[in-house]
């Protein structure tokens, strides 16, 4: 097998970031297991062949030296005994069973349900989750976007995107590109703006980012002072009279509730407190009223700070204000395959979620607000370490690690000590899997069928299923089968019950669609079951590496059914079952990207706008009082911690956590604190030194880097470290563990999201 697949080039996509570029790969190495070439693949409609540094490492991923290849068990005394399969299915459903007996399913959380490049098992998991009777769910979203996906649903009712390649006017918050991507050909597309002399890049960052280094104005700002910069600007749009009044007008409501408030804004006050002269805040908001088109991208740097969705709001007035919605080069509603969350559904889903009728949800034992169904991630322990009786007793957790992720991991162990029981599915024993009394070692991402949902792209969209490169590491399974086997166990389904939907489906899946139609009329409740029935029944008519997509044959009718015009733009016209048919299999059939939705035009984004009347609203009352704060509050300063700790910076060497083998980096080997000149001067220090930094929350020693990009105050640590990797070759992880110094309190008060870039820090430097 291996030497008859060497020199053969295989399609796959990248998994490090949310684009999933797509690869062409050669395999072989030792037992034909290793991924040893890596190159762009030209066919894919998004990437065209681009390729980053990251995606050179997927072997460090797929051959890492901490994969688990069989169920493991807790004792007693906190060890851990390999089990079969069969034994830990049966245990693991009986002790859920007790769980939703005793307390009711609604104690059980399930905490994940896919990366970057891992949602079909997050797909598969909904039946699981369903016979749990699981009412509550958490994952990475909700310490990063859901205050973006709430201020989303409030002006628009879809989710934007920045059409970045043909805008004249680029501006990145809180946002490093370069490094952390976000949009196609990132890199292609940030050298074409740079070298471009109408074009503008702004960015708005603390650091001097390597994306800032390109940008034609860079805002740095004082770290946690975006909401004043913004202010600033969206002001200085009104008072100068930038407003584009007449397509407000046209498409707004609410505008008339919003002025004052900005028209009263001290833009010198503002200006002051970010540091950041009010002349060139002023300049930003000319050119952007100027532009014939701007679009915008917010992100970590700004979602995980002080003010984050008040920041978030505020600069989508910038862009709404000055008219740059649906148009080339502007922000516009993409189209999801598989919708994220409620906001960004279009019309039919933004209604759901914002309807009067619609019940206030909030977590049930802090009252915190769940947006796009996700409690936030800083409350979980306070959800669990109380004596309150609606608290959660037990966790599920899917292909993720809140462990090390989630702030304050102290706090994090703890809560999950406290738990009556937890189960674990992932490819490694990771921080997390290391508090679980029971871990189900699941196969890589490229021992299966995978993908990804995060298909924002305007004009188009482009959705990419990655058939198995490899066979499943020996005692190992897809989560696809893991859900199979763990809701056939809790929901009793035989193989006799499945079998006429077996063969159904082995006389095509329009017959299988007739098959569960009359099941489901049979046995309502089977309804639930969905995923397991048509992963059982139709999985084995597909390629063996495709298996595990059974289930986008159904997401296929879902979004023919739903977004028709979009659908049919992309050539998936006609009557909707057989266009949903044609485009499961090009998804199955191609090995790259297929664009399943397309605009014809730029204002084809107004069809998806939710929110009464297709109107974008322009007020959002809950953060008034926010806005009008900024002209008379100071940012605030602790003397005991005088630095900001910006705690996960992406750096060229780091990715995410689920590459955990520290053999990947090249550059990055000690995680270095990274402090400014100026600092380094007042504390008497070089690179390399020693310095132990200390936080509210924890401390710990680590060497410092003297930066040209931080400014005075400024410190940052990578992200990517301090994970308990035991490879078998001995190598061992090194470096600081971010969250140990982060605390759950610290978080936005309307969206819960953590400030992992605003961390109040002091340094002292250690004897050489």
């Amino acid at each position: 097998m291996a030497k008859r697949d060497q020199g053969v080039w295989k399609k796959t996509a990248c998994i490090f970031c949310s684009l999933n570029c797509g690869l062409e790969v050669q395999t072989g190495g030792k037992d034909g297991r290793e991924i040893v070439k890596v190159r762009g693949d030209k066919e894919h409609p998004n990437s065209q062949g681009y390729l980053c540094e990251k995606a050179q490492r997927i072997n460090h991923y797929q051959n890492a030296g901490d994969r688990l290849q069989s169920p493991m068990r807790r004792r007693s005394d906190g060890t851990y005994e390999a089990v079969s399969w069969g034994v830990a299915i049966a245990e693991i459903a009986e002790r859920f069973g007790q769980i939703k007996a005793k307390y009711g399913g609604d104690k059980i959380l399930y905490y994940g349900g896919g990366g970057q490049g891992n949602h079909l098992g997050g797909t598969y998991g909904d039946a699981t989750l369903k016979a749990l009777g699981v009412k509550y769910r958490s994952n990475a979203l909700a310490q990063e976007k859901t205050g973006e996906f709430w201020v989303n649903g409030k002006m628009l009712g879809a989710g934007v995107h920045g059409d970045f390649e043909h805008a004249q006017v680029s501006i990145f918050i809180g946002k490093n590109p370069w490094q952390s991507h976000g949009f196609a050909r990132t890199r292609v597309v940030l050298r074409e703006i740079q070298k471009d002399p109408n074009r503008t890049m702004i960015v708005i960052d603390p650091r001097r980012s390597e994306t800032a280094q390109r940008a034609d104005v860079h805002l740095q700002l004082r770290p946690g002072t975006d909401a004043w910069c913004l202010a600033a600007i969206a002001a200085a749009i009104v008072q100068e009279d930038l407003v584009a009044r007449g397509w407000l007008d046209e498409h707004t409501d609410g505008y008339h509730l919003v002025e004052p408030l900005l028209a009263s804004t001290n833009i010198a006050a503002c200006a002051q407190r970010c540091g950041i002269e009010e002349e060139v805040l002023r300049g930003v908001a000319r050119t952007v009223a100027k532009a014939k088109s701007v679009s915008v991208f917010e992100d970590l740097g700004m979602q995980m700070n002080r003010g984050s969705t008040l920041g978030s709001y505020i600069q989508r007035l910038i862009w709404i204000l000055t008219g740059h919605f649906a148009r080339k080069g502007t922000n516009g509603a993409f189209v999801p395959f598989l919708s994220l969350s409620a906001a960004s559904k279009g019309k039919a889903g933004a209604k759901k979620a914002s309807g009067p009728r619609r019940r206030k949800k909030v977590s049930p034992v802090t009252g915190s607000k769940i947006i796009i169904g996700l409690i936030p991630c800083n409350v979980i322990p306070d959800e669990i370490l109380t004596d309150h009786p609606e608290r959660f007793r037990a966790m599920l957790i899917e292909s993720g690690n809140p462990v090390h992720s989630l702030a304050d991991s102290q706090r994090m162990r703890e809560a999950m000590a406290a738990l009556e029981f937890s189960v674990v599915i992932d490819v490694a024993m990771t921080e997390t899997a290391r508090q679980a009394h029971y871990v189900l070692p699941a196969s890589s991402q490229f021992e299966k069928a995978e993908c990804t949902y995060f298909n924002m792209e305007v004009p188009q969209n482009v959705f990419h299923l990655r058939h198995a490169l490899f066979k499943p590491l020996e005692g190992t399974l897809p989560e696809a089968e893991i859900h199979s086997r763990l809701t056939m166990a809790l929901k009793k389904i035989s193989k006799a019950e499945i079998a006429p939907l077996k063969m159904a489906a082995s006389k095509g899946s329009l017959a299988l669609g007739l098959a569960l139609g009359l099941l489901i009329a049979r046995k309502r409740d089977r309804i639930n079951d969905v995923p397991v029935l048509i992963y059982r029944a139709l999985g084995p008519t597909l390629p063996p590496s495709a298996k595990e997509a059974a289930i986008l044959w159904a997401v296929c009718h879902l979004y023919a059914w739903n977004e028709r015009e979009a659908a049919a733009n992309a050539g998936y016209d006609g009557w909707a079952p057989l266009a949903a048919e044609r485009l499961f299999k090009d998804i199955v059939g191609r090995r790259t990207g297929v664009v399943y939705a397309k605009q014809k035009d730029p204002s084809d984004s107004w069809s998806r706008v939710g929110t009464p009347g297709g109107r974008i609203q322009l007020a959002i009352p809950e953060l008034f009082a926010a806005l009008v704060r900024l002209s008379y509050e100071e940012p605030p300063r602790d003397r005991d911690f005088p630095f900001v700790l910006s705690a996960g910076e992406r750096r060229s060497d780091t990715t995410n956590t689920i590459l955990r083998d520290p053999r990947a980096r090249k550059k990055e080997t000690s995680a270095s604190l990274r402090i400014s000149l100026q600092d380094a001067e007042m504390l008497g220090v070089l690179s390399g030194d020693q310095v132990r930094l200390t936080t509210r929350r924890g401390s710990c020693e680590v060497p410092v880097e003297l930066s040209t990009t931080m400014q005075p105050g400024h410190i940052s640590l990578p992200n990517g470290f301090g994970l308990d990797y035991q490879g078998t070759d001995g190598t061992r992880s090194l470096g600081v563990a971010p969250n140990e110094l982060t605390r759950t309190e610290d978080r936005d008060p309307i969206a819960g999201t953590p400030w992992h870039k605003h961390v109040p820090a002091r340094l002292e430097r250690l004897s050489r």
